[in-house]
């Protein structure tokens, strides 16, 4: 069993040769040319984030319960059930896009807002990352979003997180990622421990 005291740390970064941007299929990709420790170079294709970033949000409407959404994924064809997530606005914060979003896909708001960590989607060819925010004393009240029909909100409790990784319609792995960080993060807090 590893201990976190026994991990190494990690090699130098590589050295940064150059760089070429370009637009492909509406998307921004970086060549990224490298040179490792060990002397060998090589070729990185990125993708690069455009915008502010995105949030996902972990509401708790009490400290055993996170609410989560099922909408329609395009991508699977399927309706999937996962947090509330949405990209930030130019010049919003985390927290005040986590509230905006919050608001707009499950009806609530928050009045205490705790930026946990940034999870990131696929870190070997792609810049972006989600900020994981944590949403407690909830309040009603909805703002319009831009989602073609209304979205079912899902309370689910924590100590059911078993069943919801084994469900077909919950496959979104940042979603996943993301609840059990928050189980551990609520587990540590109730022990003493500070989470943010």
């Amino acid at each position: 069993m590893s201990d976190i005291a026994s991990i190494p740390p990690p090699r130098p970064l590589p050295i940064v040769h150059g760089r070429q941007a370009r637009e492909e299929g509406g998307r921004l990709i970086e060549d990224v040319d490298l040179e490792f420790s060990n002397g060998q170079r090589r070729r990185y294709r990125r993708a690069c984030a455009r915008g502010p970033g995105s949030v996902m949000i972990a509401a708790m409407p009490d400290p055993h319960t996170i609410l989560l959404v099922r909408e329609f994924a395009c991508g699977t064809h399927r309706y999937e059930i996962g947090l509330p997530k949405g990209h930030m606005d130019a010049g919003e914060t985390p927290e005040e896009a986590a509230n905006r979003e919050l608001k707009e896909e499950a009806g609530f708001g928050a009045r205490r807002l705790t930026r946990l960590r940034s999870l990131a989607l696929s870190p070997a060819y792609m810049e972006f990352s989600s900020h994981l925010v944590l949403a407690e004393d909830l309040y009603p009240e909805r703002l319009p979003g831009d989602e073609p029909e209304e979205i079912e909100v899902l309370p689910w409790k924590l100590a059911d997180l078993h069943a919801l990784m084994l469900r077909e319609d919950c496959s979104e792995g940042r979603s996943l990622a993301a609840l059990f960080i928050v189980r551990e993060l609520l587990a540590r807090r109730a022990q003493g421990d500070a989470i943010a």
